[in-house]
């Protein structure tokens, strides 16, 4: 869903243009909403809950911050500095953010089919965004800089929420945190100062942002945590730059090669690998001796 996003958005970009808090600000704001009055029907004023505890704000306001917006922000910073390219692999480093922080705070070491499905969904990417020269990686420092702290914060929105959703449901979660992020950016830009002029199909494109490329994905996401170690979800992000690729291809007219062809079908390998590792060691019988 992301990566129809991400195609959707491109379109956007090319066609129509927008400031991008502003295009936040809606994104956040209208999300926050949506999700918000859904979290209030299934739920009732248990929504609230959350609030009632000083360390689950705390790490609200971190996933707020941190995750969803300094990640939103960063990632639109790289590609305004450098390319796009270049931006997506350098947030496609949080699997390896996420791998060092277990390392080294938890002293968990990640199994050999993980780093095995990381460096191949890595270099796959590499190939498919790239078509393997080396030159279109050539970035401003400044881009670089914005690029290692999207990697950075992508991997926070992924792993800060996991002491909430231990309390909240995930859709309460993400409303809240959607809601806030969009009263954060309108402080900024409102929605209201310098509005872009809104035709019909750049409508139907900010609808399918906000529901495929923001709602529905993020749910899914913070779902995926109560199944899968945090290392994992991060690496099935994969997907999103190579259905990007994909639809480019086919709706936006962007040429195709055999090398990303490669590079795509390297990142299906990579998450092969990391389904039949995780597979295994949940079939492994526990050993009482070790």
């Amino acid at each position: 869903m992301w990566g129809i996003s991400g195609a959707v958005m491109q379109y956007v970009s090319q066609q129509y243009t927008l400031s991008a808090i502003w295009f936040l600000s809606l994104r956040t704001l209208s999300s926050g909403i949506i999700l918000l009055l859904i979290s209030w029907f299934l739920y009732g004023s248990t929504i609230f809950q959350l609030f009632k505890s000083f360390k689950l704000i705390a790490w609200l306001l971190a996933y707020v911050i941190i995750g969803l917006m300094t990640n939103m922000l960063t990632f639109y910073w790289a590609i305004q500095t450098g390319n796009a390219a270049a931006a997506t692999i350098l947030q496609y480093l949080s699997p390896l953010v996420i791998v060092l922080g277990s390392l080294l705070f938890k002293h968990e070491l990640p199994l050999r089919s993980d780093l095995i499905a990381f460096t191949l969904s890595l270099f796959g990417i590499f190939l498919a965004l790239t078509k393997g020269d080396f030159t279109q990686l050539s970035i401003p420092k400044i881009s670089l800089f914005w690029g290692i702290i999207s990697g950075i914060t992508a991997a926070c929105y992924i792993v800060f929420p996991r002491p909430i959703l231990k309390e909240c449901p995930p859709l309460v979660v993400l409303g809240w945190g959607m809601f806030i992020s969009g009263i954060l950016f309108n402080f900024y830009h409102p929605l209201w100062s310098q509005p872009p002029h809104l035709s019909g199909k750049l409508i139907l494109s900010l609808i399918t942002i906000i529901l495929i490329g923001t709602i529905l994905p993020f749910i899914f996401l913070l779902y995926s945590l109560h199944f899968a170690p945090s290392d994992v979800v991060g690496i099935m992000d994969a997907l999103q730059p190579i259905t990007a690729t994909f639809l480019s291809i086919l709706f936006l007219g962007v040429p195709f090669s055999w090398i990303e062809l490669l590079g795509s079908l390297l990142v299906i390998l990579a998450i092969y690998l990391l389904q039949r590792g995780r597979k295994k060691l949940e079939d492994t019988p526990l050993n009482t001796n070790s």
